[in-house]
Parts: structure tokens; C-alpha cells; sequence
């Protein structure tokens, strides 16, 4: 079985920046309410005509294989990460395959929410490690602001999403100690609703109806206390879980890239794996949290700063909506 590894990072975020003094004209919040709560200061957010969720995927995908020396028409397969596509069908992974003028091969959309990526990234790594596909471009890229509620009914979710796309390229590895050492996927459905969109629903005769529309049950609902609560326990346990599947140590980690869903979920997992700031990748005061891109953004941020260096020993993690929870161990 050979190892698969990351060939090319790339990333894109729309032009438009939304502060949180922006917020304060549409709801009842402040920034200082904000950054106190969630750690963000500002978010990109889609320009209607020019962004969509297939080509801003397009653009950090091009970065991606340029990086990776690679042309689109070498692509094999193509495994797109989103909870927010540009329609109900077909998924965004096809529509990402107009972008780039690639013809004929196979396109997988992967619904995981926040850790839809790494989802997408191991089911690349199987694919390389069975020998069927040889460069696969998984991709996450979300456009949150069109569905949001900007009320102050809404605030406490509204504020914390932002819009963007990374993407990256797997090739094989020439090294089975190098490349990508294991990825770990969980999931509980028991608290499917505590973080989640409930309409449209199709175990509705009307899938959408007024009443969806008024109570508000089109947007984002999240039940804080209890995410906040799962997500500080299934960070820190996959994260070891990936480490104990390789015989590493938190110790051993160069550079961690957790999900960028909340500041104080990050700083605590920072604490409690006893890693130093300068190991713990956070960019979500500047975009705040895109679901399935912000993984591949944060990533490639990293390498685009010097920050992951040939060697080191990099661990991606992420928690979300489903429940759901994964990571993935590279070497770099």
C-alpha cells in the first residue's frame, strides 16, 4: 500500500471584508461582544456575480496545481467538501470540473460539514493507496452569507460565518514514511439537530413554506453550550488518536491546524495538547469560520508563511455539525 501526499495548497477568499462594526448596522451585537465570544474580527463574504461556490473552489484549485506542477487535464478525480453548494443537484464537484475544463473523470461531493475536508481528504488517501487514482484534488468551499439570518434573532450564529474556498492536490508518495500517516473519521448522529439547518426539509409535504420562512428554521440553528462541550472533548481524542496510531507524542506535533469554528475552542485545545501559539495555526479573527474551506485555507495560509517546513509533522483536526469529528496526521 503506498502512502499519498500533498503535492499543492492553495486558497481563495472573496474581496468583500465585513467587520464586526459592519454587524452592529444590522443587528443588536457589538465587537467587543464578538471577539469576546468567538475571537473574530472581520470575515469575507461573497460578491453575488462574481463569486460562487464552484469557482472560488476553482481558484484555490488552480493555485493548488500550480504549486504542484500539475495541469487540471492530469487530474484524476475530484473530491469537493461543502454543506453549501451552488444548487440542490447536481453537487458542486462536477460544476468545480467546468471550471477548470477537465472532461469525464469522476467527481465525489462530500457532505460533512465542518469536517467535510478531511472527509474529502481521506477518501483521496484511499483512493491513492489502492493504486485506482494517482493526482486527486479535494477541495472545500462554502458561501455562508447568502443564508444567514441577519437579525438580532439570529445574531449569535450570524456573526461567526464567513465565506472562502482552499483546496489541495495528492499525489503518491515516493516515501511511506512521508505523506499523509492516517486519517481517523467519527460521527454521532444523536445530536444531529443541535447544530443544524432544519429546512427545506423533504420529510415535509411542502418542503418549504412560509411558516419555514418566518420561524426561521431556513437558518443555521446552533445549541452553543452543547457543541462548545463535544468539541473541546472529540478535539482532543482524535488528535491523540492520530498520534497513538503512528507512536508520536502531542510533543512531536510542528504545526497543528484545527478547524477554525471558535477562538476559545482552539486556545483550550492548545492548552490541553501543551503546545506553544507558534504550533497552533488560528486565521479565524480574519475569516471567521467557513466550514469545510477553513482547514485547506489555514493550511495553506501555513505553508504560504514559512510556517510547515519539509519534515515537519503536521496534524489537521476538525469537529462539527452531524456530530461529527476527524484527523489526519501528515509528514510533511
Amino acid at each position: 500500500m503506498r502512502n499519498s501526499k500533498i503535492a499543492g495548497v492553495g486558497h481563495y477568499v472573496p474581496e468583500q471584508v465585513v467587520t464586526n462594526k459592519d454587524l452592529e448596522q444590522l443587528m443588536d451585537t457589538s465587537d467587543e461582544w464578538i471577539q469576546e465570544r468567538t475571537g473574530i474580527k472581520e470575515r469575507r463574504y461573497f460578491t453575488e456575480g462574481v463569486d460562487t461556490t464552484a469557482n472560488m473552489a476553482a481558484k484555490a484549485s488552480r493555485k493548488a496545481l500550480e504549486m504542484a506542477n500539475l495541469q487540471p487535464e492530469q487530474i484524476d478525480l475530484i473530491v469537493f467538501a461543502t454543506l453549501s453548494p451552488d444548487y440542490v443537484f447536481p453537487g458542486s464537484g462536477v460544476l468545480l470540473e467546468r471550471e477548470l475544463g477537465i472532461k469525464e473523470i469522476p467527481a465525489i461531493d462530500i457532505r460533512n460539514q465542518c469536517s467535510g475536508f478531511i472527509y474529502a481528504l481521506s477518501v483521496a488517501d484511499q483512493f491513492i493507496k489502492t493504486g485506482m487514482y494517482n493526482n486527486v484534488l479535494v477541495v472545500g468551499s462554502e458561501i455562508h452569507s447568502s443564508g444567514l439570518d441577519f437579525s438580532t434573532r439570529g445574531r449569535g450564529v450570524s456573526v461567526i460565518f464567513g465565506d472562502g474556498a482552499g483546496a489541495l492536490v495528492l499525489t503518491p508518495s515516493e516515501s511511506n514514511d512521508k505523506g499523509v500517516l492516517s486519517t481517523h473519521l467519527h460521527a454521532d448522529g444523536e445530536f444531529a439537530e443541535e447544530l443544524a439547518v432544519l429546512a427545506p426539509a423533504t420529510n415535509k409535504k411542502d418542503r418549504l413554506t412560509h411558516e419555514m420562512l418566518e420561524d426561521g428554521s431556513i437558518y443555521p440553528y446552533m445549541n452553543g453550550n452543547m457543541v462548545f462541550k463535544h468539541a473541546v472533548t472529540r478535539f482532543p481524542e482524535v488528535i491523540e488518536e492520530a498520534l497513538n496510531k503512528n507512536g508520536y507524542k502531542a510533543t512531536d506535533i510542528d504545526m497543528l491546524i484545527p478547524h477554525q469554528a471558535n477562538l476559545r475552542i482552539t486556545s483550550y485545545i492548545q492548552q490541553k495538547m501543551g503546545l506553544p501559539a507558534e504550533k497552533v495555526m488560528s486565521n479565524i479573527h480574519k475569516y471567521g469560520n467557513t466550514t469545510a474551506a477553513s482547514v485547506p485555507i489555514a493550511l495553506s495560509e501555513a505553508v504560504q508563511e514559512g510556517r510547515i517546513k519539509e519534515g515537519d509533522l503536521v496534524c489537521l483536526a476538525a469537529f462539527g455539525s452531524g456530530f461529527t469529528w476527524a484527523s489526519a496526521l501528515i509528514r510533511w
